[in-house]
């Protein structure tokens, strides 16, 4: 993505994200900290792309909370 991309984030549908029975879908950063990413499954991205758009969150929020499998599959509760 050029840098004058006005986004700060893009989903990918890649072979990972159709081959893998959760589709995780990757999500990268292109403004805070460039190329970053992490997946995510479907049913959470609706969430996330509407509190990244909003700044309601950070994108770190997101990928810091994901699986050790690297996935985001949504907030633990406490």
């Amino acid at each position: 993505m050029p840098a004058s991309y006005r986004l700060s984030f893009v989903f990918v549908v890649d072979r990972e994200a159709v081959s893998n029975p959760e589709f995780p879908i990757l999500i990268v950063d292109l403004h805070h900290q460039r190329g970053r990413g992490f997946r995510a499954i479907p049913s959470t991205i609706p969430s996330i792309e509407c509190n990244l758009s909003l700044a309601n969150m950070n994108f770190f929020e997101f990928s810091n909370a994901v699986d050790a499998d690297g996935v985001f599959r949504g907030f633990r509760k406490p």
